[in-house]
């Protein structure tokens, strides 16, 4: 019956190389967290009424669009103090 006995092939680690290498993966940790991370705010993030809102808009009668800009208004204005 024959024995393996296995050696060390390297020396081991220094404190600065043990650093150093903790430092690397954590920021590849971090890089691959945020690289592949499948949440996107930005194309989620609504910026307003676009240009097909503004043209139906003016496809409106002049009577309606007057009347949209009085209750855009009183809801604008800020409600009296109830006594």
């Amino acid at each position: 019956m024959a024995t393996i006995i296995s050696a060390p092939l390297s020396r081991p680690a220094t404190k600065a190389e043990a650093t150093l290498f903790a430092e690397f993966s954590a920021f590849w940790r971090a890089f691959v967290a945020k690289a592949f991370n499948p949440y996107r705010p930005e194309l989620h993030y609504m910026r307003g009424p676009g240009p097909a809102c503004r043209a139906k808009q003016m496809a409106l009668s002049p009577a309606v669009r007057s009347m949209l800009a009085d209750i855009r208004a009183t809801k604008t204005q800020k409600p009296s103090p109830r006594v």
